[in-house]
């Protein structure tokens, strides 16, 4: 069993000055992998003192050479993917492919901004185009400066890549706390840092909980810009925190993501993407397209063929290759998630499946997925984000009717688009308000891309050059030519 009495900071692991111990659980065995000696106050100001003195040597190391660290830390995971995929799988309950994705796409996501680093030093300085004569005006965009990174639990090694990847390539540098519930694929990253001589202070890794690390980071003058994944709840306090000292932050918080099967889609086909869209990770992703919106005349059809593929699903040991769904990464989760299925036995919800229909694992933190069929407008599950394997469905009559209930949402993260005509699709997806729609395809979210939502999912987006520019200050130089 792993004891986490330590954090990283300025490339040591340092006794922590916090006392609590938390449990780390593998939620398929329901035992304690891990334990962890919780940060505090003083450690957080330890590590923003290692990264502030660190910041200005980063910055001035200049784009090509912190694009070169980048592309070393996508080397290294590549090195560890078996064992990263493994402990992934045990301490999150994701299936080997899901983690296998998750650490693929951490991995693109260093490469691509190793890329971007290297741009943004070959960019510096650039004359801005101006109709006075006699003058000259230059931009250069300069890092935030020390930021506070949080990182959620459900996709623990790309999440993280997420912040920290485009904050080294801007010349930021980093206080981060992953989640305390899922800590242990991250310990990769303090290890890589040593491995290829990160310097110190450019990484500081925080372990503890919300009250211990998560306050004190987001309220520390000394952090510039704070970046936060998790629930909106959260989110609202880390925003009132950044509030102070007016600092920078970006929010990528919940979803209620729906996705809409036009009448003239392939059912089969249409079939496919509605699971990949809600029992992926079993439900456990922000985007989870937990809304279908179908029209009905195609609606039996597509009920019959998802309840075929519900069926067909193994639940099981996410070390197990031949599963298709882990059990949920907590009990509390889990919990979380049963109170809505609670809810909507109160209801009197039309299951087309749920428990009744299967038997669960003797073991582990599962949730039967599920499928309800028209279920209100104002039911709390049609409304509130579940963060499970839980879909709820509603018919339509009309491609104008279909739009406006996909957009009847205070969220505003995701969307998928079912049709047959792949032009049909795209003008219905630029009808929606969501921050990334797919259409005729499963969830691909391309480092190129940016990721983040309207409404109360979030502020700012991350990935493509929008993540960048989210580390960045714009700074003009103007003067006579």
């Amino acid at each position: 069993m792993h004891k986490l009495d330590k954090q990283f900071i300025n490339n040591h692991w340092v006794a922590s000055h916090g006392q609590r111990r938390l449990a780390v659980m593998d939620p398929f065995r329901e035992e304690m992998i891990a334990e962890i000696t919780a940060g505090d106050a003083a450690d957080v100001e330890a590590a923003v003192a290692a990264a502030r003195q660190a910041q200005p040597a980063w910055q001035a190391l200049g784009g090509k050479a912190r694009g070169d660290y980048l592309d070393a830390f996508a080397e290294a995971l590549s090195a560890r993917r078996d064992e990263l995929i493994r402990v992934s799988s045990t301490n999150n309950g994701k299936a080997l492919m899901e983690a296998g994705i998750d650490l693929d796409d951490a991995i693109a996501c260093y490469r691509y901004y190793a890329g971007q680093a290297r741009a943004l030093e070959a960019r510096q300085g650039r004359l801005v185009e101006h109709a006075m004569e006699g003058v000259e005006a230059r931009c250069y965009e300069d890092p935030a400066g020390v930021v506070g990174l949080i990182a959620p639990w459900n996709f623990p090694l790309v999440t993280s890549a997420w912040k920290l990847a485009p904050a080294l390539a801007a010349g930021c540098t980093a206080v981060f706390k992953p989640s305390e519930v899922t800590p242990l694929p991250e310990l990769a990253l303090a290890e890589i840092a040593l491995e290829i001589g990160l310097p110190a202070g450019v990484i500081n890794l925080l372990h503890g909980d919300g009250d211990g690390i998560g306050a004190p980071l987001t309220q520390h003058p000394g952090i510039d810009k704070l970046s936060f994944t998790g629930s909106n709840a959260v989110g609202e306090k880390v925003m009132q925190a950044a509030a102070h000292g007016a600092r920078g932050v970006s929010l990528e918080l919940g979803g209620k993501s729906p996705i809409l099967v036009l009448d003239d889609a392939d059912v089969a086909k249409a079939a496919d993407w509605v699971m990949a869209g809600i029992f992926f990770n079993s439900g456990q992703i922000c985007s989870a397209t937990s809304r279908l919106i179908v029209h009905e005349a195609i609606s039996e059809s597509l009920y019959a063929a998802l309840g075929e593929r519900i069926d067909a699903l193994t639940l099981g040991d996410p070390l197990d290759e031949a599963s298709d769904m882990g059990p949920m990464t907590s009990a509390r989760q889990r919990d979380a998630v049963q109170s809505y299925l609670a809810l909507a036995e109160r209801e009197e919800l039309e299951a087309v499946r749920d428990a009744r229909h299967r038997r669960l694992p003797s073991q582990g933190y599962f949730v039967a997925p599920t499928l309800y069929r028209d279920v209100p407008e104002d039911s709390r599950l049609w409304r509130e984000e579940i963060f499970g394997p839980v879909l709820c469905a509603r018919n339509v009559t009309s491609e104008e009717e279909a739009i406006a209930l996909a957009n009847d949402s205070a969220f505003g993260l995701a969307a998928t688009v079912i049709s047959g005509d792949a032009e049909r699709a795209k003008r219905v997806g630029r009808a929606l308000r969501a921050g990334s729609i797919w259409f005729n395809t499963e969830q691909l979210v391309l480092p190129e891309t940016g990721w983040g939502g309207f409404g109360i999912s979030g502020i700012g987006r991350e990935l493509g050059p929008w993540g960048l520019a989210g580390y960045l200050e714009v700074k003009h130089i103007v003067g006579p030519a």
